[in-house]
Protein backbone atom coordinates (compact mmCIF):
# COMPACT_ATOMS: atom_id res chain seq x y z
CA UNK A 1 0.00 0.00 0.00
CA UNK A 2 1.74 3.39 -1.32
CA UNK A 3 2.53 5.88 1.84
CA UNK A 4 0.45 8.53 0.86
CA UNK A 5 -2.72 9.14 -2.01
CA UNK A 6 -1.07 12.60 -1.68
CA UNK A 7 2.23 13.39 -2.90
CA UNK A 8 2.45 17.35 -3.48
CA UNK A 9 0.18 18.85 -1.17
CA UNK A 10 0.09 22.03 -2.64
CA UNK A 11 -2.40 20.78 -5.04
CA UNK A 12 -5.47 21.00 -2.03
CA UNK A 13 -3.40 23.32 -0.20
CA UNK A 14 -0.99 26.38 -0.49
CA UNK A 15 -0.32 29.76 0.76
CA UNK A 16 0.70 32.79 -0.96
CA UNK A 17 2.23 35.67 0.13
CA UNK A 18 1.31 39.19 -2.06
CA UNK A 19 1.40 42.84 -2.05
CA UNK A 20 -2.05 44.87 -1.97
CA UNK A 21 -2.42 46.40 -6.02
CA UNK A 22 -5.83 48.65 -4.46
CA UNK A 23 -7.75 47.37 -7.07
CA UNK A 24 -9.32 44.09 -8.27
CA UNK A 25 -6.68 41.82 -8.89
CA UNK A 26 -6.49 37.82 -9.57
CA UNK A 27 -4.08 35.96 -7.50
CA UNK A 28 -2.60 32.89 -8.47
CA UNK A 29 -1.85 30.36 -5.72
CA UNK A 30 -2.02 27.21 -7.76
CA UNK A 31 -5.57 25.43 -6.93
CA UNK A 32 -8.58 25.16 -9.09
CA UNK A 33 -10.73 26.92 -6.67
CA UNK A 34 -13.68 27.46 -9.68
CA UNK A 35 -13.99 23.94 -9.45
CA UNK A 36 -13.72 23.22 -6.15
CA UNK A 37 -14.08 26.42 -4.37
CA UNK A 38 -12.42 26.05 -0.91
CA UNK A 39 -11.70 28.30 2.10
CA UNK A 40 -9.14 31.15 1.70
CA UNK A 41 -8.12 33.17 5.05
CA UNK A 42 -6.43 36.22 4.64
CA UNK A 43 -4.06 38.39 6.79
CA UNK A 44 -2.42 41.58 6.42
CA UNK A 45 1.35 41.35 7.84
CA UNK A 46 2.67 44.73 7.82
CA UNK A 47 0.03 46.39 9.88
CA UNK A 48 -2.85 45.74 12.13
CA UNK A 49 -6.06 44.37 10.66
CA UNK A 50 -8.34 41.65 11.20
CA UNK A 51 -7.98 37.98 9.70
CA UNK A 52 -10.52 37.68 6.72
CA UNK A 53 -12.32 34.25 6.43
CA UNK A 54 -14.30 33.52 2.71
CA UNK A 55 -15.24 30.30 1.43
CA UNK A 56 -17.64 29.01 -1.30
CA UNK A 57 -20.43 27.60 0.65
CA UNK A 58 -21.14 31.12 2.04
CA UNK A 59 -21.55 33.45 -0.80
CA UNK A 60 -18.20 35.60 -2.13
CA UNK A 61 -17.26 39.00 0.16
CA UNK A 62 -18.74 36.78 2.89
CA UNK A 63 -16.11 37.60 5.51
CA UNK A 64 -16.28 36.01 9.18
CA UNK A 65 -12.94 37.07 11.30
CA UNK A 66 -10.79 34.73 13.56
CA UNK A 67 -10.10 37.63 15.71
CA UNK A 68 -14.14 38.65 16.17
CA UNK A 69 -16.98 37.44 18.07
CA UNK A 70 -18.98 39.28 14.98
CA UNK A 71 -21.35 37.66 12.93
CA UNK A 72 -20.94 37.39 9.20
CA UNK A 73 -20.53 41.10 6.86
CA UNK A 74 -19.96 42.13 3.43
CA UNK A 75 -17.16 43.51 2.27
CA UNK A 76 -15.43 43.98 -1.40
CA UNK A 77 -12.82 41.21 -0.15
CA UNK A 78 -12.51 38.03 -2.09
CA UNK A 79 -14.84 38.46 -4.97
CA UNK A 80 -14.29 35.38 -6.73
CA UNK A 81 -12.92 31.64 -6.96
CA UNK A 82 -10.96 30.98 -10.19
CA UNK A 83 -9.11 28.38 -11.88
CA UNK A 84 -5.88 29.30 -10.58
CA UNK A 85 -6.57 31.30 -7.60
CA UNK A 86 -9.36 33.69 -6.25
CA UNK A 87 -9.72 37.46 -7.34
CA UNK A 88 -9.98 40.31 -4.68
CA UNK A 89 -11.48 43.50 -4.70
CA UNK A 90 -9.37 46.42 -2.52
CA UNK A 91 -10.51 44.61 1.28
CA UNK A 92 -7.34 42.96 1.89
CA UNK A 93 -5.87 44.25 -1.35
CA UNK A 94 -4.53 47.86 -0.22
CA UNK A 95 -1.48 49.56 -0.47
CA UNK A 96 1.51 49.72 0.25
CA UNK A 97 0.53 46.68 2.52
CA UNK A 98 1.79 43.09 2.27
CA UNK A 99 -0.57 40.19 3.35
CA UNK A 100 -0.51 36.38 3.57
CA UNK A 101 -3.24 34.12 2.53
CA UNK A 102 -3.63 30.33 2.89
CA UNK A 103 -6.03 28.38 0.83
CA UNK A 104 -7.81 24.90 0.98
CA UNK A 105 -9.80 23.71 -1.74
CA UNK A 106 -13.31 21.75 -0.84
CA UNK A 107 -16.05 20.45 -3.59
CA UNK A 108 -17.88 23.13 -5.14
CA UNK A 109 -20.03 25.12 -3.58
CA UNK A 110 -22.07 22.49 -1.83
CA UNK A 111 -24.88 20.13 -1.88
CA UNK A 112 -27.72 18.36 0.47
CA UNK A 113 -26.56 16.81 2.96
CA UNK A 114 -29.54 14.40 4.96
CA UNK A 115 -26.92 12.61 6.68
CA UNK A 116 -27.82 14.27 9.94
CA UNK A 117 -31.08 15.37 11.79
CA UNK A 118 -30.65 18.41 10.30
CA UNK A 119 -29.83 18.72 6.86
CA UNK A 120 -26.54 20.79 5.66
CA UNK A 121 -25.49 22.31 2.80
CA UNK A 122 -21.98 20.32 2.08
CA UNK A 123 -18.67 21.44 0.36
CA UNK A 124 -16.06 18.34 0.78
CA UNK A 125 -13.15 17.01 -0.88
CA UNK A 126 -12.65 13.64 0.65
CA UNK A 127 -9.17 13.34 -0.83
CA UNK A 128 -7.58 15.82 1.32
CA UNK A 129 -10.13 14.97 4.10
CA UNK A 130 -11.27 18.96 4.14
CA UNK A 131 -15.39 19.85 4.24
CA UNK A 132 -17.60 23.05 4.81
CA UNK A 133 -20.45 22.64 5.99
CA UNK A 134 -23.41 25.25 6.44
CA UNK A 135 -26.23 24.59 8.61
CA UNK A 136 -29.09 26.22 10.71
CA UNK A 137 -29.32 25.32 13.98
CA UNK A 138 -32.94 23.76 15.95
CA UNK A 139 -31.76 24.56 19.59
CA UNK A 140 -32.68 21.04 20.06
CA UNK A 141 -30.02 17.78 19.88
CA UNK A 142 -28.92 17.15 17.01
CA UNK A 143 -26.67 15.63 13.72
CA UNK A 144 -25.07 17.15 10.87
CA UNK A 145 -23.49 15.66 8.16
CA UNK A 146 -20.11 16.51 7.02
CA UNK A 147 -18.99 14.51 4.12
CA UNK A 148 -15.48 13.70 4.55
CA UNK A 149 -16.53 9.64 5.03
CA UNK A 150 -14.50 9.40 8.15
CA UNK A 151 -14.23 10.90 11.23
CA UNK A 152 -13.18 14.06 11.25
CA UNK A 153 -10.12 15.23 13.87
CA UNK A 154 -10.76 18.99 13.95
CA UNK A 155 -13.67 20.84 13.92
CA UNK A 156 -14.21 24.79 13.96
CA UNK A 157 -17.84 26.02 14.21
CA UNK A 158 -19.15 29.85 14.34
CA UNK A 159 -22.37 31.57 14.38
CA UNK A 160 -22.72 33.27 11.08
CA UNK A 161 -25.76 35.89 12.09
CA UNK A 162 -25.02 36.75 15.65
CA UNK A 163 -21.91 37.57 17.61
CA UNK A 164 -20.66 34.60 19.11
CA UNK A 165 -17.21 32.93 19.40
CA UNK A 166 -15.24 30.38 17.37
CA UNK A 167 -15.83 26.48 19.16
CA UNK A 168 -12.55 24.43 18.40
CA UNK A 169 -12.77 20.86 18.97
CA UNK A 170 -9.47 18.44 18.08
CA UNK A 171 -9.18 14.91 17.81
CA UNK A 172 -6.75 14.61 20.98
CA UNK A 173 -9.84 16.43 23.27
CA UNK A 174 -11.88 13.87 25.14
CA UNK A 175 -15.83 14.53 23.71
CA UNK A 176 -17.69 17.85 24.56
CA UNK A 177 -13.95 19.46 25.16
CA UNK A 178 -13.19 22.26 23.32
CA UNK A 179 -11.22 26.01 23.06
CA UNK A 180 -12.25 29.12 21.27
CA UNK A 181 -9.99 30.20 17.94
CA UNK A 182 -10.32 34.24 18.95
CA UNK A 183 -9.62 33.74 22.76
CA UNK A 184 -7.14 32.17 24.98
CA UNK A 185 -9.05 29.93 27.11
CA UNK A 186 -7.23 26.94 28.19
CA UNK A 187 -9.23 23.52 27.01
CA UNK A 188 -13.01 23.14 28.72
CA UNK A 189 -15.62 20.76 28.94
CA UNK A 190 -19.46 21.34 28.07
CA UNK A 191 -21.66 18.64 28.23
CA UNK A 192 -23.95 20.18 25.66
CA UNK A 193 -21.83 21.10 23.43
CA UNK A 194 -21.45 17.60 21.13
CA UNK A 195 -24.26 15.97 23.61
CA UNK A 196 -21.68 13.72 24.95
CA UNK A 197 -20.83 12.25 21.13
CA UNK A 198 -17.69 11.91 19.55
CA UNK A 199 -17.66 12.57 15.80
CA UNK A 200 -18.41 9.36 13.13
CA UNK A 201 -17.66 8.78 9.63
CA UNK A 202 -21.17 10.81 8.52
CA UNK A 203 -22.17 13.32 11.10
CA UNK A 204 -21.12 15.54 14.10
CA UNK A 205 -23.42 15.46 17.42
CA UNK A 206 -24.89 18.41 18.57
CA UNK A 207 -26.15 19.71 21.92
CA UNK A 208 -28.09 22.73 22.69
CA UNK A 209 -25.35 25.03 23.63
CA UNK A 210 -26.48 28.38 21.82
CA UNK A 211 -22.80 28.85 20.46
CA UNK A 212 -23.17 25.87 18.30
CA UNK A 213 -26.65 25.17 18.36
CA UNK A 214 -29.15 27.71 18.20
CA UNK A 215 -32.41 27.59 16.97
CA UNK A 216 -32.84 29.77 13.46
CA UNK A 217 -29.38 30.86 13.46
CA UNK A 218 -27.23 30.15 10.58
CA UNK A 219 -23.65 28.07 11.11
CA UNK A 220 -20.64 27.80 9.70
CA UNK A 221 -18.31 24.77 10.51
CA UNK A 222 -14.93 23.93 8.82
CA UNK A 223 -14.41 20.31 8.92
CA UNK A 224 -10.83 18.40 8.57
CA UNK A 225 -9.69 14.75 8.63
CA UNK A 226 -6.32 13.57 9.06
CA UNK A 227 -4.69 12.36 5.22
CA UNK A 228 -1.33 10.76 5.78
CA UNK A 229 1.40 12.46 4.10
CA UNK A 230 -0.60 15.26 3.89
CA UNK A 231 -2.39 16.24 7.14
CA UNK A 232 -2.03 16.25 11.08
CA UNK A 233 -4.30 16.94 13.86
CA UNK A 234 -2.23 16.13 17.20
CA UNK A 235 -0.75 17.03 20.54
CA UNK A 236 2.89 17.68 22.05
CA UNK A 237 4.28 18.07 25.53
CA UNK A 238 6.71 21.29 25.88
CA UNK A 239 10.31 20.69 26.96
CA UNK A 240 11.17 24.22 27.85
CA UNK A 241 14.66 24.10 25.69
CA UNK A 242 16.29 25.96 22.53
CA UNK A 243 16.72 22.65 21.64
CA UNK A 244 12.66 21.55 21.89
CA UNK A 245 10.06 19.06 21.12
CA UNK A 246 10.09 17.54 17.57
CA UNK A 247 7.21 16.41 16.58
CA UNK A 248 6.43 13.45 13.89
CA UNK A 249 4.22 14.91 11.42
CA UNK A 250 5.15 12.16 8.35
CA UNK A 251 5.82 15.13 5.97
CA UNK A 252 7.20 18.19 5.30
CA UNK A 253 4.98 21.06 6.68
CA UNK A 254 3.82 24.03 4.65
CA UNK A 255 1.78 25.03 7.55
CA UNK A 256 1.95 24.97 11.59
CA UNK A 257 -0.36 26.31 13.83
CA UNK A 258 -0.16 25.47 17.34
CA UNK A 259 -2.11 26.46 20.98
CA UNK A 260 -1.42 25.52 24.32
CA UNK A 261 -4.50 24.02 25.87
CA UNK A 262 -3.19 23.59 29.68
CA UNK A 263 -3.13 27.15 30.40
CA UNK A 264 -4.23 31.00 28.95
CA UNK A 265 -2.55 31.00 25.46
CA UNK A 266 -3.17 31.72 22.01
CA UNK A 267 -2.60 30.20 18.18
CA UNK A 268 0.01 30.99 16.51
CA UNK A 269 0.70 30.28 12.86
CA UNK A 270 3.81 29.40 10.91
CA UNK A 271 4.40 28.50 7.28
CA UNK A 272 6.65 28.02 4.41
CA UNK A 273 5.95 30.56 2.48
CA UNK A 274 6.83 33.30 4.80
CA UNK A 275 9.96 31.68 5.87
CA UNK A 276 11.42 29.51 3.11
CA UNK A 277 14.70 28.96 5.36
CA UNK A 278 14.78 27.83 8.73
CA UNK A 279 14.26 29.03 11.66
CA UNK A 280 10.53 30.12 10.94
CA UNK A 281 10.15 32.93 13.22
CA UNK A 282 7.57 34.71 11.38
CA UNK A 283 3.88 34.44 12.87
CA UNK A 284 0.63 35.26 12.81
CA UNK A 285 -1.98 35.10 15.25
CA UNK A 286 -5.65 33.66 14.93
CA UNK A 287 -7.26 35.71 17.25
CA UNK A 288 -5.04 38.96 17.31
CA UNK A 289 -5.36 41.97 14.96
CA UNK A 290 -1.27 42.64 15.36
CA UNK A 291 1.27 42.81 12.91
CA UNK A 292 3.34 39.43 11.93
CA UNK A 293 5.45 38.65 14.93
CA UNK A 294 9.30 38.04 14.87
CA UNK A 295 10.29 35.62 17.23
CA UNK A 296 12.50 32.20 17.91
CA UNK A 297 10.01 29.70 16.42
CA UNK A 298 10.11 26.71 14.72
CA UNK A 299 12.29 24.57 12.29
CA UNK A 300 9.88 22.84 9.41
CA UNK A 301 11.66 19.41 8.71
CA UNK A 302 11.32 16.76 5.84
CA UNK A 303 9.33 14.39 8.30
CA UNK A 304 7.72 17.37 11.06
CA UNK A 305 8.86 20.27 13.07
CA UNK A 306 11.05 20.74 16.03
CA UNK A 307 10.83 23.55 18.56
CA UNK A 308 13.39 26.13 18.64
CA UNK A 309 11.82 28.41 21.87
CA UNK A 310 10.98 28.25 25.40
CA UNK A 311 8.08 30.44 24.92
CA UNK A 312 5.31 29.26 27.32
CA UNK A 313 2.67 29.80 24.27
CA UNK A 314 4.75 27.30 22.36
CA UNK A 315 7.00 25.03 24.23
CA UNK A 316 7.19 25.58 28.14
CA UNK A 317 8.56 22.50 30.19
CA UNK A 318 5.87 20.41 30.78
CA UNK A 319 2.97 22.14 28.78
CA UNK A 320 0.40 20.61 26.42
CA UNK A 321 -0.56 21.74 22.99
CA UNK A 322 -2.25 20.89 20.18
CA UNK A 323 -1.30 21.83 16.36
CA UNK A 324 -2.79 21.26 12.66
CA UNK A 325 0.01 20.85 10.28
CA UNK A 326 -0.40 20.54 6.03
CA UNK A 327 2.20 19.15 3.65
CA UNK A 328 4.31 20.64 1.21
CA UNK A 329 5.31 16.88 0.65
CA UNK A 330 5.33 13.79 2.17
CA UNK A 331 8.21 12.27 3.82
CA UNK A 332 8.08 9.41 1.66
CA UNK A 333 6.13 9.58 -1.62
CA UNK A 334 3.68 7.44 -2.88
CA UNK A 335 6.47 5.94 -5.35
CA UNK A 336 8.73 5.56 -2.03
CA UNK A 337 10.86 8.61 -2.79
CA UNK A 338 11.73 10.10 0.23
CA UNK A 339 11.46 13.78 0.78
CA UNK A 340 14.30 16.06 1.10
CA UNK A 341 14.60 18.76 4.14
CA UNK A 342 14.76 22.30 4.50
CA UNK A 343 17.09 24.33 3.98
CA UNK A 344 18.53 25.85 7.09
CA UNK A 345 19.90 29.59 7.13
CA UNK A 346 21.97 31.55 8.81
CA UNK A 347 20.72 32.78 12.08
Amino acid sequence: MAYTTIDKGSSYFNGLAYTGTNTSTAYNNGLDMSTNGGLVWLKVRNSTGDHGLFDSVRATTKRLRSNSTGAEDTLSGLTSFNSTGFTLGTAYNDTPYTFMSWSWIAGGTGVSNTSGSITSTVSANTTSGFSIVSFTGTGSNATIGHGLGVAPKMIILKPRSSADNWVTWHGSFAVNEYVYLNLTNAKTSLSTFMNSTLPSSSVISLGTWGNVNTSSQTMIAYCFAEVKGYSKFGSYTGNGSTDGTFIYTGFKPAFVMIKRTDGAFGWYIYDSVRDPENQNTKALLPKETDVEQNESGLDLLSSGFKLRNTDGSKNASGGTYIYMAFAENPFVSSKSIPCTARWFGLF
